[in-house]
């Protein structure tokens, strides 16, 4: 899947380097995610291989920058029931960050689940996370709800707010 200035793609062994320098190692970047920081370039080659095995069966992928290559960030969307999908993690490494990519990847992912017949596509994002929420909005997307978590990182409470963007009927336009 691909857009002017990204594509999605199957992470490969030799990503390690660029996924850890851009996306892994950087704690603005794992802020609002659930994973903690990578420590070195050791953990980060155990990582992807992880994440290599971890792809080979789930709808996820490494982003890469058209113009340099580099793996930039990942993203991910699951069928939680039929015909409804949910992302399960948009990250880009901070020099990435409001360029547009955001917006693109968002579309890719939708434009995916109305490929596998999608009808309803939710997006979740930390209440904190002001540019998250404005990129759900940007794509047409509506706040639904918020819930209560524990950081499992952290063991502190969030607020994690829901969004959601009917597909059925929204073809290529998205």
């Amino acid at each position: 899947m691909e857009t002017e200035d990204i594509i999605l793609g199957k992470a490969k062994y030799e990503d390690w380097r660029s996924i850890y320098h851009n996306v892994w190692s950087r704690p603005e970047t794992a802020e609002y995610m659930v994973w903690k920081v990578t420590a070195d370039e050791e953990e980060a080659r155990e990582r992807i291989q992880r994440t290599i095995t971890w792809q080979e069966t789930h709808d996820a992928w490494l982003v890469y920058e058209r113009g340099s290559g580099l793996a930039i960030g990942f993203a991910g969307v699951e069928e939680t029931e039929p015909y409804i999908y949910h992302e399960t993690g948009i990250a880009l490494g901070p020099e990435y960050v409001g360029r547009g990519y955001g917006k693109q990847i968002l579309r890719l992912l939708m434009e995916y689940c109305i490929s596998l017949g999608g009808q309803e596509f939710y997006y979740s994002t930390r209440a904190g996370n002001l540019a998250s929420k404005a990129l759900a909005l940007s794509c047409g997307l509506a706040y639904q709800r918020s819930e209560q978590r524990i950081d499992q990182r952290s063991g502190k409470t969030y607020g994690l707010e829901i969004y959601k963007k009917d597909l059925k009927g929204t073809g290529d336009g998205i």
